[in-house]
């Protein structure tokens, strides 16, 4: 039974870690090449690393639901563009962006990498992905605040004679 409890904390941890891994992808997907350029940087970048495979641009298709829950349709294509590095260390990094910045995927799959080290991990997180993070969060509390200033509020009036 304790094989299976311990089984079952490294899958937690496994999962936790992948979880946070994500998260950081999506934040870096987001972010501005130079924006991610600057913040590695700050941590001092200058990691020996080859690219496992070059960027390059392709298509995805995209897909929808009507209602979120309907039967799935093709929306249509987006250009995506896709990097991979490895380090000298051994970890690859992959990083996929819409779009065609070829740097800017190049650059998220360097930090992808560099954020699998352990020992780089807490750099990564606190000189790119924590900065970058704060800005995205800030650029969505102001286009929230600036929505909100347009609202309109519908409502209603009974009219007596629609009283019954």
């Amino acid at each position: 039974m304790s094989t299976i409890n311990s089984q079952d904390r490294g899958n937690d941890a496994a999962r936790e870690s992948l979880a946070q891994r994500r998260a950081a992808m999506a934040v870096l997907a987001k972010a501005k090449a130079a924006d991610i350029a600057r913040g590695l940087a700050d941590i001092g970048s200058d990691v020996a690393f080859t690219d496992a495979r070059p960027a390059e641009i392709g298509l995805v298709m995209l897909r929808g639901r009507i209602g979120g829950d309907g039967a799935p349709f093709n929306i249509g294509e987006a250009t995506v563009t896709r990097a991979a590095v490895q380090l000298e260390t051994g970890e690859t990094g992959f990083g996929y962006v819409l779009g065609r910045d070829r740097e800017k995927a190049r650059l998220a799959a360097l930090c992808d990498a560099l954020w699998q080290s352990e020992a780089k991990r807490k750099s990564v997180e606190d000189h790119i992905i924590a900065p970058l993070r704060q800005q995205q969060q800030e650029r969505r509390a102001l286009a929230q605040a600036q929505t909100a200033a347009t609202r309109v509020d519908f409502f209603t009036l009974v009219r007596g004679e629609d009283e019954r």
